[in-house]
Parts: C-alpha cells; structure tokens; sequence
C-alpha cells in the first residue's frame, strides 16, 4: 500500500495487530496463488491493484462518500438487489469472508459443525478485522440457509444495524409475490436511512449501472469458451470476486478493457495454457476472498478451469435486470423478476440449476466438472448428490469435493484432482 491508513483503520476500531497479520497472510497467498502464473493478461493488473489496496484506497473511498453524506450497504448475499442501493446513491459492497480466521471466537457463538462461510462472517467481526463492515452503515443479511437464518438471530446482538431480508423456499407465484414484498419492504429502508426518494430515474440510472457491470463480465466468461482459454479460472474468479467491492463504473470500465485484450487473444489463439488442455466446469457453494484453495489445486494439477456456476460466477452476474420498466413498481417487479431466477440450492425443487449446468458445461466445452461444496453447507451438498447421479447417467465426468478454508486437506485433494484430470484425458 503506496498510503499509511493505519489512521483510518483506528478511526474504524480495528484491531491493527490482528489486522496486519491478516494483511500480511492474505499477501503471501496472493502473491503465490496468482502471481506465479504464466501469460497473464496485461489487464489483470488492474485487478492486482485492487486486492493491493483491498483494505486501503477503496476503504479510503467508501469512508470519504460517507462524509458527503452517502450510505454504505454491506451484503452476505447476490439476493440483495444492487440497484435499489444505486437508487438512493448507496454503496454495495459484499462482505462474504473466505479465511479460517478467528473460528475460535465464532465458536462461542456457533456449533463446530457451522460451514466455514458462516463462521468468517462472525470470525473477522469479534477480531474487528474487516473495514467492510466496520464502514457500512447497514449490513443486510438474507434467510436462506437455516444456517444463516439462525446465525443471524445471533449476530443481531453483535451488529445493530443488520437487517434481515427474507426470501421465498420455492419457486412458484407466491414465492416471486413474497419476494418482490421483501424488495419493496427494503427499498423503503433504504429511502429511510438514505433520507432520498427512489424515483423512476434514479431506479433506471441504478439498473442500468448494474447491467453494465453484468455485460462486461458476461463479455469475459464468454470468451472462456474458445480454446485455448484465453485467461485462467483463478484470474476469472478474481473478477467474479472483486465485482462485489469494486466501484462499479471503474470496475465495468477496466472489465470491458480486459475483454478487448481476451478477445485479441482468442483471434491469435493465445491462450494461458496449450490446446487441448483437460478443461473443468467448477459448481457448488460461493468462493468469497481469499478462498482460492481449490482452483488453485486445479490449475496447479495441469487442468483449466473454464466456467463456474456459483455465486462468485455465473448466479452474480449472468441475469440482467429488463430495462423497459416506467414506473418504480415496474422496475421492482423486473428486479424481482430477475433475482427470483437466482437457482440456488435453497430453492426447492430447484430442477433447473442442473438444466444450467448442463448448458454451461456444453458452452464452455468442458471436460468434466467438479462440484466444490464447503462442509456443513447441507443445501448444496444434499444438492450435489442428486446433480452428480444425473451426470453419471450421462456419461460426464464428475468429481466432488467437500472442504472447508483451512489448508490441512491441499496435498489430498490435489491428489483426487489430478486422478480425476487423468481421468478426463482418457
């Protein structure tokens, strides 16, 4: 970091001997995760520098937006619309934690037997480790899970300003009513707390932000079908990751640049590893900064990751919002429309996240796929039984790995991994 913010992170009441030792991990697997890779894309550097200041300017920026009197709204989930936070001049940024960091003070609060994603949330806020957080006004959290439902109960009591979205279990006209109630529920929240009026024009400015955000990652996975792949999956996910903090206009700029550069590369045939490589299409449960274990076990192993169907992937970004809508109740209705489209594995039944992958592996021309669950997740877990039974009747490769953040497991699955890539090969 080129700036001392040690200043501001005081202000925000981290805890800055905890936090540099974050800092500092966080670094080292940055530096050896994504560094060491061949034939980057010259735009990538501008995502380096993004995770570089990940603590620093852009927390520099949300706190000066919050002077001129702007809000900040902290998220766990891609159920929270964007552009209703755009819409009263709001800040999105997400806050999902991707570290086992902290676990023995979640514990307090939570069973052992809580996925990883659960107890980061609680872990990097009792260590007051997260500037995220500790800069947002409101912190949304959504009943999806029945983890995240009960540890919501829990956190109220640590985080004042949480507010509960909650969200429909089964995809019928009942369920979209419920969830565009929530949605008009929440956008009068934010009118509240912002003290500005949601109009037809600043709803239509707001979606029309995001959607350009979406397009210019749409433009980037697109690309990842050509072989040989023109940019890795580890460097793909990081755009994933990085669309949930990024001021969305530089970050929609600086995508669109780096789909330019993957679009020159494909018509030269320059890819980050040799024709013919064993490509895998990666599904399962979110992977939230810095959790890049296993696709750097499978990029490490000889493969190429080629698509992704998770949050930080296709379910963040592949959906846009319809711009035709006049009114505000329109364009709430075309929102709900949208993110009621979300397949997660909270959904039930939920036939139609497996139709996806089925289209995405076929898409990206992929060799197998391998379903990435965190341990105690039961949604996707429960879920991935059922996709992984279908795929064998198909004939398509398919293994499944089950984890948590800790690196205690790397060496047996890499060697799982790379079984399963010889397998592809035959």
């Amino acid at each position: 970091m080129a700036e001392d913010y040690r200043p501001m992170w005081t202000e925000q009441g981290l805890d800055l001997e905890t936090h540099d030792a974050l800092l500092e991990t966080v670094g080292e697997m940055y530096g050896k995760t994504f560094m060491s890779q061949k034939n980057r894309p010259d735009g990538m550097a501008y995502f380096d520098f993004v995770m570089s200041e990940v603590h620093g300017l852009r927390i520099k920026e949300l706190m000066d937006a919050k002077k001129q009197g702007r809000k900040v709204i902290g998220s766990f989930c891609v159920y929270v619309p964007e552009e209703l936070v755009l819409s009263v001049d709001g800040i999105s940024v997400g806050l999902c934690a991707g570290a086992e960091f902290a676990f023995d003070q979640a514990e307090k609060y939570l069973p052992r037997t809580t996925c990883s994603l659960i107890k980061a949330a609680f872990g990097f806020k009792l260590a007051r480790v997260c500037p995220y957080v500790e800069a947002s006004n409101m912190i949304v959290g959504e009943n999806t899970c029945d983890g995240k439902k009960k540890a919501y109960e829990i956190m109220k009591g640590i985080i004042p300003s949480l507010y509960i979205l909650d969200l429909p279990q089964m995809k019928s006209e009942e369920g979209k009513d419920l969830l565009r109630m929530e949605y008009v529920v929440f956008a009068k929240k934010l009118e509240q707390m912002s003290g500005k009026k949601i109009t037809a024009e600043s709803l239509r400015k707001g979606i029309e932000i995001v959607n350009a955000k979406r397009m210019a990652v749409n433009r980037v996975m697109a690309l990842r079908s050509a072989d040989p792949a023109p940019i890795s999956g580890l460097d793909a996910l990081l755009i994933n990751q990085v669309f949930f903090y990024d001021d969305p206009v530089r970050f929609t700029e600086s995508v669109n640049k780096i789909a330019d550069e993957l679009e020159e590369r494909v018509k030269k045939k320059q890819g980050v590893v040799p024709d013919g490589a064993p490509r895998v299409f990666l599904s399962g449960c979110p992977m939230a900064v810095p959790n890049w274990k296993v696709p750097g076990i499978i990029e490490t192993s000889g493969a190429i990751i080629v698509g992704e169907e998770l949050c930080t992937g296709e379910r963040g970004h592949q959906l846009l919002t319809d711009e035709s809508g006049k009114t505000v109740d329109d364009m709430i209705n075309r929102i709900t429309d949208r993110y009621f489209d979300i397949h997660c594995a909270v959904f039930t039944p939920n036939p139609r996240r497996l139709e996806r992958i089925r289209e995405m592996f076929g898409q990206y021309g992929a060799h197998g796929v391998i379903d990435y669950t965190l341990q105690y997740c039961q949604p996707y877990q429960i879920e991935g039984g059922a996709i992984a039974d279908d795929l064998k009747k198909e004939g398509t490769p398919m293994l499944r790995i089950d984890t948590d953040y800790s690196a205690g497991d790397t060496e047996q699955i890499r060697t799982r991994v790379q079984a399963f890539i010889e397998q592809m090969k035959k």
